[in-house]
């Protein structure tokens, strides 16, 4: 398949730059995966279209404060955004200056050196701390909210709360971008969705900057997807395996838990634990080992996350339910409303 099979046009003004004053208030597509069906809801109607017994797979992630303005000892501006931390003091980063970073510079936060770039890792620089604090610590003291190059203002301080899930674990910290389809969920619905009798669980995925790389091979196949480190636990994996043997289903609540998902399980459909890095690329073609079903957002034309729901929809039926979203004026991407496919 080519990359052009998953284009579309988007009108600009429908890029949600804000969220909603209220979490749950976003509204929800409904799109029947097998007929092709579509209905507009409202989010909250999501409740209706569960049932006792499902299972909803969210990711637990948090969102770091990523994005650092910094400067060079020359007093040149650095802007420093921090891919993935590998220990408190060394992290890989994308690093934008007007001139070629060298190694053995040094990043001054604030009045002095903080940070020196270290070593290169493809399109990636490493930079290590040169002072006692941490890198986390540096991120609390000097970071902004890692808003996507799609919302085109500076993050404020409403997006430390707006641009984070509800039921993020400081345990879990280590996203550069929010696993965006939990950010409709508040905590009024999840109560009402475990007082149904639904089951929850929860699995990790720290999203990394290569979620908005787009494809640049025509041929999809030949892309080469980034990696991503999630974590499945002995529980998780045993009720989303007591949930299948019981005839219930397994919904994610973003792309991110199906990333989880699939990663974590076999061919014969039963899910393991599993903990480290994945490059899945789920594309249509790709046969679900687990997924019934999907929360999500509406996603970039031609990216990898589009091509993933079209492997659970057919990509006839997601480019159709698109294009009524467009019709219908559905905000779209981080901040923007929101997909059932089920």
């Amino acid at each position: 398949m080519k990359k052009s099979d998953f284009d579309f046009e988007l009108p600009e003004a429908l890029v949600a730059q804000q969220p909603l004053p209220n979490r749950s208030e976003s509204r929800l597509l409904k799109l029947d995966k097998n007929s092709g069906n579509t209905s507009d809801l409202n989010f909250t109607d999501v409740l209706e279209e569960l049932e006792a017994g499902d299972l909803l797979v969210f990711n637990n992630t948090k969102v770091i404060p990523a994005r650092m303005l910094a400067k060079k000892p020359t007093g040149g501006k650095i802007e420093v955004f921090i891919e993935r931390v590998l220990n408190p003091h060394q992290a890989k980063a994308l690093l934008k200056s007007n001139k070629p970073v060298k190694l053995g510079t040094l990043i001054e936060l604030g009045c002095q050196p903080q940070l020196m770039v270290s070593g290169k890792q493809g399109m990636f620089y490493l930079v290590e701390t040169c002072t006692e604090q941490t890198l986390s610590e540096l991120m609390q003291a000097h970071g902004h909210m890692p808003l996507p190059p799609y919302i085109t203002r500076d993050a404020n301080e409403a997006d430390d709360e707006r641009y984070q899930t509800v039921y993020a674990d400081d345990q879990q910290a280590g996203a550069v971008a929010a696993p965006t389809a939990g950010l409709h969920f508040d905590e009024a619905l999840l109560q009402a969705i475990k007082d149904k009798g639904v089951n929850t669980a929860f699995v990790t995925l720290h999203v990394g900057a290569g979620t908005f790389q787009p494809v640049k091979t025509d041929d999809i196949e030949a892309h080469q997807m980034h990696k991503e480190w999630l974590s499945v636990n002995q529980a998780v994996s045993e009720l989303v395996n007591q949930t299948k043997t019981a005839g219930h289903r397994v919904i994610a609540v973003g792309t991110t838990a199906v990333r989880c998902l699939e990663t974590a399980s076999g061919e014969d459909g039963r899910t393991a634990p599993f903990v480290g890095d994945t490059q899945i690329f789920i594309y249509p073609g790709y046969q679900f080992k687990v997924l019934d079903g999907l929360i999500t957002n509406f996603h970039l034309p031609e990216s990898t996350l589009v091509m993933l729901v079209s492997a659970l929809a057919g990509r006839e039926h997601i480019l159709a339910a698109y294009q009524h979203a467009i019709d219908e004026q559905y905000r779209f991407f981080s901040y923007g409303d929101a997909m059932l496919i089920i």
